[in-house]
């Protein structure tokens, strides 16, 4: 049957019929004239269903859309099927379509027998095409030549401006070579990147797709894709939300910057990226003055997908582990976006080297330190030096010191700290 270019432009949904003998495709398009659907206040999306090759006694069930283009609601009274091998999911009928709005219904197709099945679905409602027909085929087979992996599509909730994708692989099951023409999906919403068509799939070979879905407008999206050749029909589901809102990532988490010594500053990158749309930062607040956000200006809008570097400073105070966080404030899903921070202060290690005189009834020595002017002393040697030199290592920065020795004779006796005491100032 040879159908006006017109029609073949408007309805781009197929139904292969396959001849087993000759392995002949038949490719049936939509009846409906353009101008007629163009016009329709109900209508259907996909405007037909194509089910391809299914094995008997299997079923595969498709997901469509009716919807109400027009300004007043719909009631939607009867729905009929011309054909017990196709099933659809029930509507509670009488059902009330508002004026801009869908409602979803599941279609399956189960084949008794070898060969091409088709029959009629019709609404019946007070709109302004009384009757809206869905027609439906498919062809019951004993095996598929060619397997899709997974076998259904199902995308999930995917903001309207946004997209999703997920992987397809086509298997040829058989032990010869099979042609592959094309791929098509049934409805705008979806589309499909991978090699180019025609090509031959040998025995036992896979080719892999990606399938995305962008949706065009809220609510439950149905079609279908429709692998040219075999006639295999992969059914695919998603569901468009309300305007695309972006998420924020930050990355590396926590961002960790080991030891650093108190006074000075380290810096470090961050990783701030987007994804399911573009997201606008307002501000960035810091719970600890320690951690600072170096030279960026707020509000930073971030495209979807892409991703900037901050650059984030940090100087310890004191000795120590620090532990913060950098909050985000923006318009993303997780409006409150947090990076932790850590990282320990320490001191630059410090000696002092003391020297003295030896003393001949001497048989060692100890060491006492005072810190300041005021206090006591108290020996930092922890066994007695025999030696007229010690290193003290134990000193921090900022603050002076105050030596004294004294002697040890062989009987054990002490002497009195030498005087005067030395003074030594640490930086």
């Amino acid at each position: 049957m040879r159908l006006p270019p017109s029609s073949l432009r408007s309805l781009s949904v197929y139904f292969p019929l396959n001849i087993p003998v000759f392995g002949v495709m038949l490719v049936l398009f939509g009846l409906m004239p353009a101008n007629a659907a163009a016009s329709a206040q109900l209508t259907c999306s996909p405007p037909n269903l194509g089910f391809g090759n299914v094995v008997v006694g299997q079923n595969e069930t498709l997901t469509l859309t009716v919807t109400n283009g027009g300004s007043t609601s719909v009631t939607v009274s009867s729905m009929t099927v011309s054909d017990s091998a196709f099933v659809t999911s029930k509507l509670s009928l009488p059902q009330v379509i508002a004026a801009g709005q869908s409602v979803a219904l599941t279609v399956s197709f189960t084949p008794t027998a070898n060969g091409y099945q088709g029959g009629t679905i019709k609404l019946l409602s007070n709109a302004s095409n009384e009757t809206l027909v869905l027609q439906a085929g498919g062809t019951g087979v004993t095996k598929e030549s060619v397997t899709a992996s997974p076998s259904l599509l199902s995308f999930g909730k995917v903001a309207v401006g946004g997209s999703a994708s997920l992987p397809l692989v086509l298997t040829n099951s058989e032990s010869w070579s099979l042609k592959i023409s094309g791929v098509k999906a049934s409805v705008d919403d979806f589309s499909i990147d991978g090699p180019a068509f025609p090509l031959t799939l040998g025995a036992g070979q896979s080719i892999s797709l990606t399938v995305y879905f962008a949706p065009q407008s809220t609510g439950v999206a149905g079609g279908s894709v429709f692998v040219f050749g075999p006639g295999l029909s992969i059914p695919l589901t998603g569901a468009g939300t309300g305007k695309a809102v972006g998420e924020l990532a930050i990355g590396p988490s926590p961002l960790n910057y080991g030891n650093v010594t108190v006074g000075t500053t380290d810096t470090l990158p961050i990783a701030v990226s987007t994804t399911g749309g573009s997201v606008t930062i307002s501000s960035a607040t810091s719970s600890s003055s320690q951690f600072v956000l170096q030279g960026e200006s707020f509000p930073l809008t971030i495209a979807s997908g892409q991703s900037v570097s901050l650059n984030v400073a940090f100087t310890p105070t004191s000795t120590g582990t620090v532990s913060g966080s950098l909050t985000f404030a923006s318009n993303a899903s997780n409006s409150s976006a947090t990076e932790s921070l850590t990282g320990v202060g320490t001191q630059t290690p410090y000696s002092i080297a003391l020297y003295w005189n030896a003393s001949a009834e001497a048989v060692g020595y100890n060491i006492y330190r005072r810190l300041g002017t005021s206090g006591s002393f108290s020996k930092v040697n922890p066994a007695l030096d025999a030696n007229t030199a010690y290193t003290d290592s134990t000193v921090v920065g900022g603050n002076t010191y105050y030596y004294a020795a004294t002697t040890v004779n062989s009987a054990g006796q002490e002497s009195a700290r030498s005087t005067p005491a030395v003074e030594a100032v640490v930086p």
